[in-house]
């Protein structure tokens, strides 16, 4: 296999630009948004740093290979002549899983056997419960084959046990706090901080933490790992003091238990305030204005909507009156509540997020 191959960095569609720029920041050289994430090249010491540094990307996947075929028998025959070796391990099984997009082979069961039996030819084991996934991508009869490289999702970061209802994916709370402008030099207010996510992302990016630093991943179970490079990478990491605080509340005293134990699990414990009260109660933090970021109940699996613009409108009133020159931005799934606030905020994109189309509203507090 090369040491030089495609890189697909996975987000949510809409969010690519977010991790565009963020692998960019990171050094990735050349990243192009494409639909459903970012694509850069690379070798695999680009793969584990990708894994290990982006906070925005859910998965990383290897291009390890493609070619055309236009029927069952060609993709069989040209199966075989990949070198799995170079990239599979024989002792390690693989789990293969197949899709098939306006193509003359359109029956991704059958492929998913096709490719199952060249990788038993080249001595690979196979397992439907496999940690390690060969993803096989038919698309005009284009055969792409990728390596998952992350395993678990990369938003589970090792870290966050205690959760409440509908809890946003590290990954996605990322990519918002970067749309609304959150750069690591300003404080963050959640109000309606759940576990604690926002909060406890917004302050490990300011100590520029690593978000891969307490997990393992699927790219050690490959021919390519080296564990010494790998170990070197990772002590290559360095993190840095920051002055701010940043502070989450919730009037779920179970939610804020969570989410100081959170915190502390991701040695943000010193940064972090978590305060039990309600929106009417929320003040302001001393210091410099910064970034007041919120995903509040929209209706769709919590909460009774015609209850929520009440809220909305109360949440609203309070940072006018308090929060004047600090951004705002708000996750919720429909334009009317964001209205309710009474602020002026722009729309971003609509979002995917445990089923619910929701929008990132953020704007800047006149009062």
């Amino acid at each position: 296999m090369p040491d030089d191959f495609e890189i697909f960095l996975a987000c949510p569609p809409g969010l690519e630009p977010m991790l565009r720029d963020e692998a960019r920041e990171a050094g990735f050289a050349a990243p192009a948004c494409t639909p459903g994430g970012v694509t850069l090249r690379g070798g695999w010491p680009e793969v584990w740093r990708a894994n290990l540094v982006l906070r925005g990307a859910s998965r990383v996947l290897a291009r390890i290979g493609e070619f055309r075929a236009m029927h069952l028998a060609q993709l069989d025959k040209r199966a075989r002549k990949i070198d799995w070796p170079a990239v599979l391990r024989r002792d390690m099984p693989v789990k293969v899983e197949a899709t098939c997009r306006k193509s003359k082979i359109y029956h991704a069961k059958a492929a998913t056997q096709r490719v199952e039996g060249a990788l038993e030819a080249a001595g690979i084991p196979l397992s439907p419960e496999a940690a390690l996934v060969l993803r096989v991508r038919i698309e005009d009869d284009l055969c792409t084959f990728s390596v998952d490289t992350s395993g678990e999702l990369l938003h589970k970061r090792g870290f966050k046990t205690g959760t409440g209802k509908a809890p946003m994916r590290e990954t996605l709370a990322a990519l918002f706090l970067r749309s609304a402008g959150y750069d690591g030099r300003m404080p963050v207010v959640d109000p309606m901080c759940g576990s604690g996510t926002f909060v406890i992302e917004a302050a490990e990016m300011a100590m520029g933490l690593a978000p891969g630093r307490g997990r393992s991943f699927a790219f050690e179970r490959l021919a390519s790992f080296d564990a010494e490079a790998w170990e070197a990478l990772r002590a290559a990491q360095s993190s840095q003091a920051t002055a701010l605080t940043f502070h989450g509340s919730d009037r779920n005293e179970g939610a804020i238990a969570n989410a100081r134990e959170n915190a502390l699990r991701a040695g943000v414990e010193d940064i972090t305030v978590f305060t039990h009260h309600a929106i009417s109660d929320l003040t302001p933090p001393d210091g410099p204005k910064g970034l007041v970021i919120a995903n509040p109940p929209y209706g769709g699996r919590i909460g009774n909507k015609k209850l929520l613009y009440g809220l909305y409108g109360s949440f609203g009133t309070v940072l006018k009156e308090r929060f004047a020159g600090w951004r705002v931005g708000v996750v919720t799934s429909e334009a009317g509540l964001a209205r309710a606030m009474g602020i002026k905020t722009d729309p971003g994109p609509v979002i995917d997020h445990g089923g619910i189309r929701v929008r990132l509203y953020q704007g800047r507090i006149v009062g």
